[in-house]
């Protein structure tokens, strides 16, 4: 199960319901292993589109540089449930040649953090404000099996792949605050470790290998699924799962889907049908809270593994059932790839007002909140599904939150938020978070939450509808 509040871990994974006998046997083991790799094809397909520009991403790089986005996100950006807080900086690192050094600035106590992201979209190290501080500092970057690598006194962060995503998130206070941002940004840089000791020419990047050309059409997912895993091997504790999805071809050195078998082919492609169907039905699963809220405190807790700098390795930020943590793992791949650790930032989703139904824009609603308690800041964020990107409105208001200007407090510090289509009346209008015209979810983020919030004794109210 997916946490209910801040005590449960993990997604079940459930059967596919289809066939029957060894056909259904089949497809089952076919459903189960697209849920386990679908977040290495997901990730790093968008890394791929990340390098080449030819994704809905606002910036693009080359590999072991950094992409900065200038502006805060709005409906432009097709990318799931991005953030309106912060500016976006990511890096495609590839460091199966040499390794990288990381620079990063002093920011003068700004919130921002760098989160490491492997190439299975485990959350494995962070740098920034709770982490390792704001100051300015270096770091060693290395891929699996690099040692002695670092400069004397350097840390170093290990990566378990070796090509990995690094996203950065800088907060802004507004768009006067742009270019104070922008100027940190630039500030963070990769270099590789040869021309940091000034050895000479840099090795040029592998990059993330292709799927065999012959093989499209309804069996690509499985032959790129196949190469990724070659190229970028789970970790050992995989392996007794690994060995049930040998007669999938998945762990073959050729690819067995060229000219594959017709009803080979129906088995896989029913299983992948099933397990996307299953990671669907997971996602309308999460458990919530009495108000309704989906927190997601420990819904990327699904790294059991590698635990490096700036982590929390503790058995409570841990989903010890590795089939559950394969679950969560998709689920979140799905509604929202390269979120933090609970512990760095919690997320609060919700699709249901206080009475249970939906949330709706044909409705008015309202949230009175009290002072959510955050050594960061806080904000409310409006999506619409299936995509789950930014809503479009008159006054280009994505989000609300303590930093919105104009924001209208009660005298216990408390905030009532007003979601609705149209604009309220009067003063109403400062604290107006726009909603769609049909179905909504938002997400509430919690930056730098505190004890009170990760056990579970702050719980965010219902949101109830008016009319």
């Amino acid at each position: 199960m997916l946490p209910r509040g801040n005590d449960e871990k993990g997604a079940p994974v459930g059967g596919s319901g289809q066939g029957d006998g060894a056909g259904r046997e089949q497809i089952e083991q076919a459903a189960q292993a697209y849920i386990y790799g679908y977040p290495l094809v997901y990730n790093l397909r968008e890394c791929a589109a990340f390098v080449a520009g030819s994704g809905g991403f606002p910036a693009r790089a080359p590999y072991n540089e950094f992409g900065h986005v200038r502006d805060l996100a709005d409906p432009d950006l097709k990318f799931v449930s991005p953030n309106n807080d912060t500016c976006y900086s990511v890096a495609v690192c590839d460091v199966r040649r040499e390794p990288l050094v990381l620079h990063v600035t002093d920011t003068g106590g700004r919130y921002y953090v760098l989160q490491f992201v492997d190439a299975w979209t485990n959350n494995f190290a962070y740098i920034g404000r709770r982490a390792t501080g704001t100051g300015e500092a270096d770091y060693l970057l290395a891929g699996p099996g690099r040692d002695g690598d670092a400069p004397p006194g350097m840390p170093v962060v290990r990566a378990p792949s070796g090509v990995f995503v690094i996203v950065g998130r800088t907060q802004v206070d507004g768009g006067r605050d742009l270019p104070e941002v922008h100027a940190l940004q630039d500030a963070f840089r990769l270099t590789p470790l040869s021309v940091y000791r000034g050895d000479g020419d840099p090795s040029p990047p592998a990059g993330i290998p292709e799927p065999d050309p012959r093989v499209g059409g309804e069996l690509e997912w499985w032959e790129r699924c196949r190469t990724f895993l070659a190229a970028f091997p789970p970790p050992t504790a995989d392996a007794p799962f690994l060995a049930t999805c040998r007669r999938l071809g998945l762990t073959e050195e050729e690819s067995p889907y060229v000219g594959m078998d017709p009803k080979e082919t129906a088995i896989l492609v029913a299983g992948a049908k099933a397990g996307q169907a299953k990671i669907e039905e997971l996602m309308q699963q999460i458990h919530a809270t009495p108000a309704g809220w989906q927190m997601t405190t420990h819904l990327f807790d699904y790294n059991l593994d590698h635990l490096g700098l700036g982590t929390i390795a503790g058995p409570e930020w841990v989903i010890a059932d590795r089939a559950q943590a394969y679950a969560t793992r998709a689920v979140v791949a799905r509604a929202g790839l390269w979120g933090n650790h609970g512990y760095e930032a919690t997320y609060a989703t919700i699709w249901v007002d206080g009475d249970g139904r939906p949330l709706d824009g044909a409705h008015r609603y309202e949230l009175r909140l009290t002072q959510p308690p955050v050594d960061a800041f806080w904000s409310l964020t409006m999506y619409a599904p299936p995509e789950f990107y930014l809503v479009a409105n008159p006054i280009d208001r994505y989000a609300i939150g303590d930093r919105t200007p104009g924001l209208r407090r009660e005298t216990d510090g408390g905030v009532t938020v007003f979601i609705q289509k149209d604009p309220p009346d009067g003063d109403k209008a400062a604290n107006w978070l726009p909603a769609p015209d049909g179905p909504f979810r938002p997400i509430m983020r919690l930056y730098q939450p505190r004890t009170e919030i990760l056990d579970g004794s702050y719980a965010l109210p219902p949101i109830t509808r008016l009319s």
